[in-house]
Formats: structure tokens, sequence, C-alpha cells
């Protein structure tokens, strides 16, 4: 296997198997993985595949590890890439569904959650830190990026935010540059598959959604919900459940899918489920890599990115205040994230792995206080 293939797919599977805590976390994981440690592509080059990510459905994070595949090894290294990502989850979630099939209910594993997630706060505080200087280019984009925080503690949807953000950057450049035009490029393309009689139901609802899911991973249940649960496909209950294994596996939250499959058609049922939600990712993902470099020549577009860039941290922040309000309920938890701010900005060249792990390692041993 060619060098850079095969460390691109070591890299992947390795954050695969060890990214727990949801889109905003993994963005911050491999932020330091490629940007920090590896350094695959400048900071701002990796912003601005943060920032495109946004613009087009899917999961984003996956998307993130498909760009930054191809930035090593070519249209190989993407594929390589998301398929080792996902891979591990896959196979977890694979295992839990086995487990749920012998034993009616998913093993016990709060006492490990409880000190990853405050982990997983310092790691996100940490990334908004690193991409928020360099995002940050003058006054009006840091206006831009405390008003979209704003909006979205507020509430309002994370995908509205970015796009008006988006667009009042876009607004304020023009306003400022009027002789400058919008320069156009080509459209983004989504193909149709087809399967076999007996997988192609799941394949098609799973692919459907994988091609119109924007934002995060979790609008995912209110798609499955409409589809699955009001068809009786499948019982609410089992949405739970396949809520909960998404939760506390590591890797993209969209694995999900591959327990609802394992449901409704067994192990065919788990592979086409799995194919269907994340082929759309692959697809879009190869169409929109060439184009990013020429969005950022152009001055407008750049504008534009620049805006979506400064807005999709303010996005991650939100995400992690939110998360704090929901964690950090305690002295313990409290505590866990502390020490892993100060090991995370103190050690430097640590890997944010070693930060998960304490953090698991630390909620079991204070669950047994």
């Amino acid at each position: 296997m060619d060098r850079n293939l095969k460390e691109v797919a070591l890299l992947f599977f390795k954050l695969g198997s060890i990214a727990f805590g949801g889109p905003a976390a993994h963005i911050a994981m491999m932020e330091d993985e490629v940007v920090r440690k590896r350094e695959w592509m400048t900071q701002q080059h990796f912003l601005d595949l943060v920032g495109a990510t946004n613009l087009i459905p899917g999961p984003n994070f996956t998307e993130m590890i498909m760009h930054c595949g191809h930035e090593r090894a070519g249209w190989k290294g993407l594929i390589v890439a998301g398929g080792s990502f996902v891979f591990p989850a896959v196979v977890i979630t694979m295992v839990f569904e086995w487990l749920y099939q012998q034993y009616g209910q998913l093993p016990a594993v709060e006492p490990f959650i409880y000190g990853i997630k405050p982990a997983v706060i310092a790691i996100i505080m940490g990334a908004v830190y690193r991409l928020g200087k360099k995002a940050m280019k003058n006054r009006e984009l840091a206006v831009l990026g405390a008003l979209t925080l704003i909006a979205a503690l507020l509430g309002v949807n994370e995908i509205l935010a970015l796009f008006a953000g988006g667009l009042l950057g876009l607004v304020w450049y023009l306003i400022r540059n009027p002789k400058n035009n919008l320069q156009s490029f080509a459209p983004l393309i989504l193909l149709q598959i087809t399967t076999s009689p007996g997988t192609l139901k799941i394949l098609w609802t799973f692919f459907k959604v994988g091609a119109l899911l924007y934002g995060s991973g979790y609008v995912l249940f209110a798609f499955l919900d409409a589809e699955l649960v009001n068809s009786g496909m499948l019982t609410r209950q089992q949405l739970i459940d396949a809520v909960a294994v998404g939760q506390f596996t590591p890797g993209p939250v969209l694995s999900t899918a591959t327990f609802i499959g394992w449901q409704l058609n067994g192990f065919w049922g788990a592979i086409a489920a799995t194919v269907g939600i994340f082929l759309p990712s692959f697809l879009l993902v190869a169409a929109l890599n060439p184009l990013i470099p020429r969005m950022r020549k152009s001055k407008v577009i750049a504008a534009f990115l620049d805006a979506i860039n400064i807005a999709s941290v303010a996005v991650i922040a939100a995400v992690c205040v939110e998360m704090g309000k929901d964690t950090l309920t305690d002295w313990r938890t409290v505590l866990i994230a502390l020490l892993s701010i100060v090991a995370l900005f103190y050690f430097k060249k640590m890997n944010s792995a070693f930060i998960v792990i304490g953090g698991a390692l630390a909620g079991y041993l204070f669950t047994l206080i």
C-alpha cells in the first residue's frame, strides 16, 4: 500500500475508534491531528473545508475526514479515509446489536461516558480557541462570529445561523467592493443507486436521509422517526435504543443507521443502511473537493467562505456551551473538564485520544466513590 494511503488509513481508523462526543469534538480532534501535528494542510484550508462541508447535506465530520484523505492521497485517500473512519463504529454497533438481540438490553457503559463527556468539552474548547484565532481576520468577522454565537445560543437552527452569517459577510463585502462580480462554479450532482429487491427499501430510505440531512447528525433521528416509526417499520423504543448506541459508540453518530438496518433485515439490512447513509457524502465530497481552491481564488466567494468559517467556529462554541450545561452538573465532571483543559494546553503535543481515555477512566473511578 502507498505510504500516504497507509498513513490515512491508520489515522482515521484510530479516530473512528476513539472519537467520542459528536461532530464538534470530532472536528477538534482532526484539527489537532492533520493541521497541528502532521501539517497536511494550513489552518486556513482546514477552515475552508469545514465551511464547505457545512454547505452540503450529510454528516459534516465524516465529509471532513474524506476531504482530508483526498488532500493527503487523492481520490483513493478519500475512499480509504471515509471507510477507515466509519468501519470501527459499524463493527462496534453490530456487536451491540447482537448483544441487544441476545439479551434484550444494552450493556452498561454510563460510568465511562460520565467521564468522557467533560473531557470532550475540553477538546472542543481547544479547537475553538485555535480555529477562532485563525478565522477572526478582522473586526467585522469578529462581530459576525459574536452574532452567530448569540443566535445559536438563542436556539436559531445552526444551518440558518451559518447561512445567515455567510450571506451577511458576502453582503458586507459587496457593499465595500461594489465592482466585484460573483464567479459561477459547477453545481453538485447527486447520483441514484439501485440494489437487489430484498434491501432496496432500506438502502433507498437511508440514501434519501444521507442526501437530505443538513446540520447535526442528531437531526437523523427526526428523519427516521418520520420514515420508519410512523410507517410501522420500527418501534419508537427501538429507535430510542438506536439513539443510545449512537451516543456511546465512537465515530459518526450516523452509525446508528447500522443498528436500525440490522433491526429491519439482519446483517444485510445493516450493510444496506450503512452504505445508503454514507454514499451521498462520498459522492458530494468527490465533486466538491476540486472546487474549493478555485472558490478561495475568487475574492467574492472567499469573502463568503471567511464569513462561513467564523460562523462555523461560533456554532461549535455554542455546541460546547450547550454540552457544558448538560454535562458539567457536579464537582466531579467540573474537575474532569478542568484537568482535561490543563492537560490540553500544557501538554500541547499530547494526543487527544489520551484525553478521552483519561476522562473515561476518571469517570469510572469517580462513579465508584
